[in-house]
C-alpha cells in the first residue's frame, strides 16, 4: 500500500490488492468490482454502484474503509433530506448566546458580530463537509440515493465533481484531501444523468454459487460445506422466482445461520417452510413459495444430488 499528498489519501497499487485488501476484510470481491474500486481510487473519482439490495454495496464501503484505514463517513439518504442533515447548519443556540452577551456588555458592533455569528466555529459539520474537512482522505458512502427527492442529486454535484462545498455566508471550503466516494443505489429511480457523469459506474450482480459459498463460509463458518452448499443452491434458484423481494447475500447467510441453530442437517421442505421468515421479508413471497415452489426447487438440488 502506498500514500499520497503527505499521506493524506491512501490508494493501492494493483487490482489483486484491492482484492487481498477486501478479502482480509472479509469481503469477497470479484475481479470487474476490484477494478471499479482500484480505478476510482487512482483517478480520484466517485464510484457510482448499482444494484438489488443485498448484494453487498454497503458492505463494500466497511470494508473499503477498514482496509485503507480510513475513516467512515455514512450519509443514509431518505426523502425530505436538506443541507442542515447532509451537509452543515448553523449552530444557533452559540450564535445567540454571543447575541446575549453582546447585548449585556453594552459593545454591540454589528459588523464585527456578524463577522463572529457566522465564523467557521459556529458551523455543525454534517457528512459532506466533514468529508472534506478531514486532514486524511475518509471513505464517504452516500448510502441508496434514490430514497432521496431527485433535487438532491443536483446539490451533490459540486461536492463530487470540484472537492468543495459553497456556504452562502462563508464562502468555498475545498478538500485538501478529496474523500473516496461511494455512492450505491437500489434503483428504485432514476439517478440524474449529471450526477453519473461524474462517477465512475459499477452495477454490482448476485454473486456467482462459488462465490457466495466462499462468502457463506466466511461469514457462517458453523455450517456444514453440504448444508451451505444446500442453502446456496437453493436460493441462487429461488431468485430466478418472481419475487416482490429476492432473497440477497445477507438472508443467504442468516438462513445458514438459523439451519445451523436448527440442528437442520440437509434441507426438507419441513425445514424451508418453518424457516422462510428468515430467508424472505413479504408475505406475498412466503406465500407464493409455499404455494408450489419448495418441492420443485428441492427436486433440482436431489438431481444433482445434493440432498
Amino acid at each position: 500500500m502506498t500514500a499520497v499528498d503527505g499521506e493524506r489519501r491512501q490508494t493501492v497499487a494493483s487490482v489483486d490488492e484491492v482484492i487481498d485488501l477486501l478479502g482480509a476484510q472479509g469481503y469477497i470481491c470479484d475481479r470487474r468490482l476490484a477494478t471499479s474500486i482500484f480505478l476510482a481510487l487512482e483517478l480520484q473519482r466517485p464510484l457510482f454502484l448499482e444494484g438489488q439490495p443485498g448484494v453487498g454495496k454497503t458492505e463494500l464501503a466497511k470494508a473499503l474503509a477498514a482496509a485503507l484505514g480510513a475513516e467512515l463517513l455514512r450519509l443514509q439518504c431518505y426523502e425530505g433530506l436538506d443541507v442542515a442533515q447532509t451537509a452543515y447548519e448553523w449552530n444557533v443556540a452559540r450564535q445567540m448566546l454571543e447575541i446575549r452577551l453582546a447585548e449585556a456588555a453594552h459593545e454591540v458592533d454589528h459588523d464585527r458580530l456578524a463577522r463572529s455569528l457566522y465564523d467557521r466555529s459556529m458551523l455543525i459539520e454534517r457528512a459532506l463537509l466533514k468529508a472534506l474537512t478531514q486532514p486524511r482522505s475518509p471513505v464517504l458512502l452516500i448510502d441508496e440515493l434514490d430514497r432521496a427527492d431527485e433535487p438532491f442529486d443536483a446539490f451533490l454535484l459540486e461536492v463530487l465533481a470540484e472537492n468543495q462545498l459553497t456556504i452562502p455566508e462563508l464562502g468555498v471550503v475545498k478538500a485538501e484531501a478529496p474523500p473516496i466516494t461511494l455512492i450505491t443505489s437500489n434503483r428504485t429511480r432514476e439517478i440524474h444523468d449529471a450526477l453519473k457523469r461524474r462517477c465512475l459506474y459499477h452495477w454490482v450482480e448476485y454473486p456467482t454459487i462459488e462465490r457466495e459459498l466462499q462468502i457463506v463460509a466466511l461469514k457462517a463458518p458453523g455450517a456444514s460445506e453440504r448444508l451451505s452448499r444446500q442453502v446456496v443452491e437453493f436460493v441462487q434458484r429461488m431468485r430466478r422466482l418472481d419475487l416482490f423481494k429476492t432473497p440477497g447475500v445477507a438472508e443467504t447467510i442468516d438462513w445458514v445461520n438459523a439451519l445451523v441453530a436448527l440442528n437442520t442437517i440437509d434441507l426438507d421442505p419441513d425445514a424451508v417452510e418453518d424457516t422462510l421468515g428468515v430467508l424472505l421479508k413479504y408475505q406475498d413471497d412466503i406465500a407464493k413459495v409455499q404455494g408450489g415452489a419448495i418441492g420443485p426447487l428441492l427436486d433440482e438440488l436431489r438431481a444433482k444430488a445434493l440432498l
